[in-house]
């Protein structure tokens, strides 16, 4: 239930949910005697946060605040690489197998940790949520991936039972327990990896941060960042970014509030 709520929730609170909950709300007032202009206001705020959002210099500006936060370094050898969903699309019909998503560099950095000998085992982590329609578990579909890349089965741990970044955590402390692992590397998205790593720590799990699948890059060696013109002409990607970025705000404020992070 509280994985159902928390994504109702914050569509409310993602420019594109906000900005059609105002223009509704805003032409529902231009028919009201005495609140047209406050209707007006509602209707030029809404379309302001909706190009706001869609420019690629919010958009960008909000993607490094987080992802630079943990940029990559030589990782060191530990007991497990632990890789956290979202990176997937089920294999329903006319899918063929399971297939990859914009996430999908954590399974590849993933496995070129371990054939690298970073780590012998890899933890998969990712259940499946129900009013989603999908066939199987994200774990199992990670799994079944890595293996296509010649990852063994046999070094393949899979946790199926987690819906939140939370219950990855708490899930995988028991199995840690369980295999008897210590120390793990982290393999998420760099502009989710702030969340995660906060989640992780905080239920005292021996973590390093690997993050991949970077949005925001460095400027060209010997090129100055500069300001363009068209970084404030509105693009759909943007929009998109700028909610992804939200949601990791939003998700390690209300983390922190319950103590999870």
């Amino acid at each position: 239930m509280f994985v159902f709520l928390s994504q109702l929730i914050q569509l409310l609170f993602y420019p594109l949910g906000l900005s059609i909950f105002l223009t509704l709300i805003g032409l529902l007032l231009l028919k009201r005697r005495g609140l047209y202009k406050f209707g007006i206001t509602l209707l030029v705020f809404a379309l302001s946060l909706l190009w706001i959002s869609s420019t690629s210099l919010v958009a960008r500006s909000m993607a490094q605040s987080l992802e630079f936060q943990n940029l990559p370094k030589e990782v060191a050898a530990a007991d497990a690489i632990v890789v956290l969903g979202g990176a997937t699309k089920s294999h329903q019909a006319p899918r063929t197998m399971p297939e990859v998503n914009d996430a999908g560099d954590r399974i590849i950095y993933a496995t070129r940790l371990y054939k690298d000998g970073k780590a012998p085992k890899i933890i998969v982590s990712g259940g499946r949520i129900p009013w989603h329609g999908d066939v199987g578990t994200e774990a199992d579909h990670m799994a079944s991936l890595m293996e296509l890349f010649g990852v063994p089965r046999s070094a393949l741990l899979e946790e199926s039972d987690s819906m939140n970044t939370r219950k990855n955590a708490e899930n995988i402390k028991q199995m840690l327990e369980k295999e008897q692992l210590n120390k793990l590397i982290l393999v998420t998205s760099a502009i989710h990896m702030p969340r995660a790593l906060a989640i992780f720590r905080r239920l005292e799990i021996d973590v390093v941060p690997a993050p991949t699948d970077f949005y925001s890059v460095f400027p060209y060696k010997g090129k100055k960042a500069s300001f363009q013109l068209s970084s404030l002409l509105p693009q759909v990607g943007n929009l998109d970014l700028t909610t992804r970025a939200m949601k990791e705000y939003i998700g390690l404020w209300v983390y922190r509030l319950r103590g999870w992070a």
